[in-house]
């Protein structure tokens, strides 16, 4: 009686093959999971740089009365009043309603984009306020610190949130 040679795979063959494929999907699907992980984290990042940014040029713009007396220092932790001040006003809006609309439209828009934050802006070292309302204000001299807090998921599947956070220092 003459044996044939076997052809094909044998059964044996066909689970290893399948237990090396499923590990290898597997260790894919933990990459997609940390991929998905620190790419929100990037993208809270710049959210948080985009809006701090924001501010500064904010203030930047309203630089005169409000910064010469402290109308943007302040701790925030959700939106602060009414960000529709002076809207549709025919005379013009005083510098401390600009002041208190960007303070408004600016919190706002962290507490939308950024999970549980808080914000704060200290401006120091600007000399004293002129005497004479009609008085030129020279440059604000002092630096101002934007620091926006929140909270982000950690890599690790199980645990409480890290709190980041980012500090922006600039001269309006």
């Amino acid at each position: 009686m003459h044996k044939s040679p076997s052809h094909g795979f044998t059964l044996l063959e066909v689970l290893i093959a399948l237990l090396i494929f499923s590990l290898g999907v597997l260790g894919m699907a933990g990459l997609l999971a940390v991929s998905v992980r620190t790419n929100h984290s990037a993208y809270l990042r710049t959210q948080a740089t985009f809006l701090a940014q924001s501010m500064a040029d904010r203030m930047r713009a309203n630089a005169s009365w409000a910064l010469w007396t402290d109308l943007y220092n302040g701790v925030w932790t959700g939106p602060a009043g009414n960000d529709a001040t002076c809207q549709g006003a025919s005379t013009g809006c005083a510098y401390g309603q600009v002041a208190t609309r960007d303070i408004g439209v600016w919190t706002s828009q962290i507490a939308r984009f950024l999970p549980n934050a808080t914000e704060s802006i200290n401006c120091a070292g600007a000399p004293s306020i002129p005497t004479s309302a009609y008085q030129m204000l020279p440059p604000y001299g002092g630096q101002c610190t934007i620091t926006i807090n929140w909270n982000e998921s950690t890599l690790a599947v199980v645990g409480t949130p890290n709190t980041e956070t980012l500090s922006w220092v600039f001269q309006p």
